[in-house]
C-alpha cells in the first residue's frame, strides 16, 4: 500500500471523524479507501465512452 498525503476541507474531514466516531469505519484512512473505491466503481460501470470525460475529477 502506498501514502498519498492530500487537503481535504474541515467540513469534510469532520464528516468523515463524525462516521468513523459512530462505527461506520473503523478509521479515516479506511473511509477515504471507501470513497476512491466507490468512485472508481462508478467510474467502470459508466463504461468506456466516458473514459475520457470525468465528471468526478478537473485536471
Amino acid at each position: 500500500m502506498e501514502r498519498v498525503t492530500l487537503r481535504i476541507p474541515k467540513q469534510q474531514i469532520e464528516e468523515v471523524e463524525q462516521m468513523v466516531e459512530t462505527g461506520e469505519f473503523p478509521n479515516r484512512s479506511e473511509a477515504i479507501r471507501a470513497a476512491v473505491r466507490d468512485m472508481l466503481n462508478e467510474h467502470d460501470e459508466a463504461g468506456t465512452e466516458t473514459t475520457n470525460k470525468r465528471t468526478w475529477a478537473k485536471v
